[in-house]
This record gives structure tokens, sequence and C-alpha cells, in this order.
């Protein structure tokens, strides 16, 4: 074995730098620019692997990449701007080419508009074009879902594009669906945000609920495990969130799951 010298950059045995990231599963020094260990094809944990938010009104937002993923394409934003909270969440398309780019950039981009006071329209607008800027070519066009929701004065604005959801689950009785998904029957989206989607506006919804409950948004990772599932009634936010987490994985974990919870008038946790 070749001693390691002062000045040295490369490993005088196998090539890699020197200063390569550790593989976490077999400790090799050999992961590339996308994340992947080239001996053993892990892909390396990200800080998007799992992430929570959690706002000081109560409201927020966890996000895990699932059990059968080996990326979180999921993103969301969880934000308060005075007495209003926004988030925005959006669900790579897995059959295009970086989708976790595409929600990563519109849910920045849309979050930082609504924040600033623009109208939905206008903040799904500036975030479609920022996901159609990442296209290369016809062929290279990444995609996602869309969700937006500016809850505040006892009203909640809802904007989407895609098969994200909301839920309004008030403190007493069912919860009820509040979007309606942009998909037909056998599932394939007929709306997005991306460089190949069709110019056209995002569904829009307002409401103002007339008892306490709170407003879920989430991804399809979490509402195709919902049928029959009694949403859990106590306990804060970020745990209820977590409650519900933990169902998807419980159910099989297929996809990315991401929940978001903002409470509206006098929730008791």
């Amino acid at each position: 074995m070749a001693p390691v010298l002062a000045g040295d950059v490369y490993c005088e045995a196998c090539g890699h730098p020197l200063n390569a990231p550790v593989c976490a599963s077999c400790g090799a020094a050999a992961v590339d620019e996308e994340g992947y260990c080239e001996r053993c094809g892990l892909r390396q944990p990200t800080s998007r692997d799992h992430a929570e938010t959690v706002l000081d009104g109560g409201a927020a937002a966890v996000t895990d990449k699932g059990l059968r993923r080996s990326r979180n394409e999921d993103a969301v934003a969880l934000l308060a701007v005075g007495d209003t909270t926004v988030t925005v969440v959006c669900d790579g398309v897995g059959s295009s080419p970086r989708a976790d780019e595409a929600s990563a950039v519109a849910v920045e981009t849309a979050s930082a508009a609504l924040a600033r006071g623009l109208s939905q329209e206008e903040a799904f607008e500036l975030a479609g074009r920022a996901v159609s800027k990442l296209a290369t070519s016809v062929d290279d066009a990444p995609a996602c879902t869309y969700i937006a929701a500016v809850v505040g004065a006892g009203r909640v604005r809802l904007a989407w594009a895609g098969d994200t959801r909301a839920y309004w689950l008030p403190e007493a009785g069912p919860g009820s669906l509040l979007t309606e998904d942009d998909a037909i029957e056998t599932g394939e989206i007929t709306a997005w945000l991306g460089a190949d989607a069709d110019a056209a506006p995002p569904r829009v919804r307002t409401l103002t609920p007339d008892t306490p409950g709170l407003l879920l948004v989430c991804s399809d990772g979490l509402w195709r495990y919902l049928d029959g599932y009694a949403f859990p009634r106590a306990g804060a936010p970020v745990d209820r969130a977590r409650e519900m987490l933990r169902h998807a994985l419980d159910s099989g974990g297929q996809d990315n799951v991401t929940i978001a919870l903002i409470p509206l008038g006098d929730v008791h946790g």
C-alpha cells in the first residue's frame, strides 16, 4: 500500500480523489457527482431524505423519501408571513428527468412569491417559468405537480395543478377533500409544471371554514393510503403529521411522502 504524502491529491492505488466523500454503506471514497457510490451503487443520504418544519403558531410540515424510492422528489415550504401561513408542496413527476430539481425550484419560487403578497395565479406562473428553465431539450424537461395554500384571517386560498391534494380536517367530524385531481382514471396526471406542460392557469378555490380545524396538504405518498384511515384527533400538528407518515410507511411507503398541517381557529392539541 502506497503511503499518502503531503500534497497528494489522488490515491496511488485506486485513483480516486483523497478528499472524495465516503460512502455511508461500504465506506469507499468513491461517491460520484450525482451522489451514487461507484463501488456498491448506493445513493448517499441527503437532507431531503427526511425533513421537518415547525412554526411558532403550530403549523408543521414533514417530508420523507419513503421506503422504495432512492431519493425524495417531493419538496415543501412552510412559511409564516405576519398572521398568514403559506405552504407549497410539489411532487416531482417520476417519468421526467431531474424531477427533484423541478419540485425544489417550484416550491422555492412560489413560496417566495406568495410571501411577497403576489396572487396564487402569479405565484403559479412564476413557478412554472422556473421549472421550464430547467429543460435543456424536449427530451430533458423536468416536471412536478403543484399545490399552494395561503391561510389567514379565517380563510384558506388554494391553487393546484396535478394530483397533490388538500383536505379539511375539522375538530369534530370526518375530513373532506378540497381539491380535484388533474388526472385520468388510470392515474396519469393531465396538468403539471414544466416546459412540456400546457399553458393553463391553476385551479383555484377559496373557503372560509365555520369550525376550527386543520388544513392538510399532502402528496400522493400519503393520500393513496387514506382509504378507511381515521385521521389523528389529538396532539400538536407535528405529532399528527408524524403519525400520518408512520401510517404511510407502515402501509408500504411506495412513494415519497409529504404532509403539511396548518391550524385554523382554536384547534386543541
